[in-house]
């Protein structure tokens, strides 16, 4: 668990543990040559993708940011993912209970962001995780989730947000809605049409959490997307708009697949080039070509 203080508010990041992900998927039309010097991947071509949750204490709300690829995958999904399921465990040893949470939101849908919204019950019946908690996630996305392309239809678990739905639990959001004082939302279209990132602003400072629009400190380059992206173009565009507002602003960017690195402050050097600057100031990746750690 990594902490820190934002203003009035303290933000922690809890992970649902790591998963297997093909190379190529999560780098796109990037080449191996050049993503390999970032993630090393194994003889089967994975890399240890990260499942960061993000945990904002606001003094009055305890507001959950993603919950992870949860506990309900098919055992097809799990011979390709696993099914780390750490996020409820990781909590309680941080002393947060379940009855804690008091908002939960999600940047989009898939599966493994919205995963612990819900569990199964002892009689199969499907119940929030959170059962206190009102929950947020796009309309356009949940709209969509209901007919994916077969592209992406594996990507959506329907148990994960549709119970949600009838008791208003959960509510569905346009896009640049404030849910409490301090946090709301901002669409950046490119991963899904209406993917969402979630701004938090306190004392004068910022951060935000912005999902698969840069899943890792490796995907900062405009170009470095993932295969995933059903509109890469508009990725990119995306990430010029966060750019524009996050580095001037000194925005804390908060990364949801990173293993190593869950948050940073991105800035640019003297050249132009974008770099990871850690909460202390040191460069988050500075590893000889070829020598980086092993994600996990």
């Amino acid at each position: 668990m990594a902490s820190l203080t934002l203003g009035d508010f303290e933000l922690s990041v809890f992970s649902d543990g790591t998963y297997p992900l093909d190379g190529g998927a999560f780098f796109g039309v990037i080449p191996k040559t050049m993503w390999s010097r970032k993630f090393e991947a194994d003889d089967s071509n994975y890399v240890r993708a990260g499942l960061n949750s993000l945990l904002i204490r606001t003094g009055k709300r305890n507001v959950l940011v993603e919950t992870g690829m949860g506990n309900k995958l098919s055992p097809r999904m799990i011979k390709f993912y696993g099914q780390p399921a750490q996020l409820l465990k990781n909590l309680a040893s941080g002393g947060v209970a379940p009855e804690d949470i008091d908002i939960v939101i999600n940047s989009h849908l898939h599966f493994d962001h919205c995963g612990w919204n819900t569990v199964r019950g002892r009689s199969g019946k499907i119940v929030p995780t959170f059962p206190r908690a009102k929950y947020y996630a796009p309309e356009g996305e949940w709209q969509y989730a209901r007919h994916p392309s077969e592209r992406d239809a594996i990507s959506y678990i329907a148990d994960n947000y549709d119970p949600l739905l009838p008791s208003g639990q959960m509510t569905l959001l346009q896009g640049g809605e404030e849910i409490v004082p301090g946090i709301s939302v901002q669409t950046f279209p490119g991963h899904t049409a209406s993917m969402q990132a979630v701004i938090v602003q306190s004392g004068g400072t910022r951060a935000c959490y912005v999902s698969d629009l840069m899943p890792t400190t490796a995907h900062m380059e405009l170009a470095w997307g993932m295969g995933f992206d059903l509109y890469p173009l508009q990725t990119i565009a995306s990430k010029k708009e966060y750019y524009a507002r996050s580095i001037p602003e000194k925005w804390l960017t908060v990364f949801t697949h990173d293993p190593k690195t869950p948050w940073a402050y991105i800035e640019t050097d003297g050249t132009g080039k974008l770099v990871a600057r850690a909460v202390d100031g040191s460069p988050t990746r500075s590893y000889p070509e070829g020598k980086e750690p092993r994600p996990g």
